[in-house]
């Protein structure tokens, strides 16, 4: 289990402390200066901080609602829209002139969505409700682009936590998340007294992962396509290849002070419970809803919609986190590094993009940044640490709403470069070493 306690949650390297710096693809002659924690920073035309030795570019801009991505082995990238601009839903990229910014563009699809992945030359992407399947030709361009293979439908969408991210292993499986469409299960949902429902009918087609077979059509629910339960929403999952495991990130609920304020003040509210990664095998059950993880109590505490009043523990057969981030940050990307153009200590690491939340009010937003957690043998080896920050444009953001930037999706490219994009903007970051 790895946790992190830091006042303004943003660890900057511990003992292995690293100095950030804000860089474009060139930094020789930019003025440098020092922000308020110390770090030596440059000024640039990206707004970012990054590790010493990185570089970040805008690869693309004003996009769209631009949620996750990926990229092809010849450098295209895909990009998936949570809402069709101009009628489509996925935009392709391609840097024709290796300038390290897209100079052709071009859209297809007619859902919004979420999740995008590719795998053995088929690219893979989810609408609120279904995955889509397009073969790709030598130029990386869908060959039934318009009438894609239907690898999985009637996938629960209702409104809340309805994004369908997606990950593939390596034997022929995809996972699918499905969010559960509920804060905690209440009998009314977000109703201050209303209890909770046990057992939890919800999780019976949402509230944790599903997995299909990648090249099978048409698949639905059935009682075998469940692989894990008790998690309220996962936005970020990635395959990890180094021990053959699944890896997920949490959204926690939300409203513990507004529904329960004998219990809990608006500060413990804003920073509970944990925002929680999970290694998964099949039938794990992570324990939404019946508890949170709170991460300065290292427990699975009771909510209190079943009874729990801020100390109890409960259901101690339910998954533990193995690693555990302060409250409403809103993981939605993960990404294990498995390239070589970044140094040795990166490699089979996560790196995670936090989209941030609304739920942390009246408190300082937190988030709007990607972090680094290293890992050794395929486990957690350290603390994390901020890797990218500088998306949102301000120091202090009141409402996700003010943030300019706010990272939603992750993706490697073949050279071993990090692509960030941003769902605020529509901005595709590309960084590089």
């Amino acid at each position: 289990m790895i946790l992190f306690k830091f006042p303004s949650f943003k660890n900057i390297g511990g003992a292995a402390a690293i100095l950030l710096l804000s860089l474009t693809t060139s930094c020789n002659d930019n003025p440098k200066n020092k922000d308020e924690s110390g770090l030596t920073t440059v000024k640039n035309d990206t707004g970012l901080s990054l590790p010493e030795g990185f570089s970040g570019s805008i690869f693309a801009d004003s996009l769209g609602a631009a949620r996750h991505l990926a990229v092809t082995n010849s450098g295209n990238v895909f990009v998936k829209l949570g809402s069709l601009k101009d009628d489509k839903g996925i935009i392709r990229l391609s840097d024709k002139n290796k300038d390290g910014k897209a100079d052709e563009q071009s859209g297809f699809a007619n859902y919004g969505g979420t999740g995008i992945a590719i795998k053995d030359n088929k690219l893979y992407a989810s609408s609120n409700t279904s995955v889509f399947r397009y073969d790709l030709d030598q130029e990386d361009m869908p060959v039934n682009m318009e009438k894609p293979d239907t690898i999985v439908y009637g996938l629960i969408d209702r409104r809340q936590h309805n994004s369908k991210s997606i990950t593939l292993d390596n034997g022929g499986n995809i996972y699918v998340n499905i969010g559960a469409y509920s804060n905690a299960c209440q009998e009314e949902d977000r109703t201050k007294g209303s209890p909770g429902r046990r057992p939890c009918p919800i999780l019976d087609s949402a509230g944790g992962i599903w997995r299909f077979k990648a090249e099978k059509l048409k698949q639905t629910y059935d009682g075998n396509s469940r692989y894990a339960t008790g998690l309220r929403n996962v936005v970020g999952l990635d395959w990890n290849a180094k021990n053959n495991q699944l890896f997920v990130m949490q959204h926690g609920r939300d409203q513990l002070h507004s529904l329960y304020p004998d219990l809990y003040n608006e500060q413990q509210s804003a920073e509970l419970p944990a925002e929680t990664m999970y290694a998964l095998n099949e039938g794990d059950d992570a324990g939404w809803p019946y508890v949170y993880y709170d991460q300065n109590k290292n427990k699975k505490i009771l909510n209190p919609e079943y009874g729990g009043d801020g100390e109890k523990t409960g259901a101690p057969e339910a998954l533990d986190p193995v690693v555990a981030f302060p409250g409403h940050m809103a993981p939605n990307a993960l990404l294990f590094y498995t390239g070589d153009m970044f140094p040795a200590r990166y490699k089979n690491g996560a790196f995670i993009a936090f989209h941030g939340s609304w739920n942390r009010a009246p408190e300082p937003q937190e988030g709007y940044y990607v972090v680094f957690v290293p890992f050794e043998n395929g486990k957690p080896s350290g603390d994390w640490e901020v890797f990218a920050d500088g998306f949102a444009g301000a120091e202090t953001i009141e409402s996700p709403g003010d943030a300019k930037h706010r990272p939603t999706g992750l993706a490697q490219g073949p050279d071993g470069a990090l692509y960030i994009s941003d769902d605020a903007g529509g901005t595709i970051y590309k960084i590089t070493y």
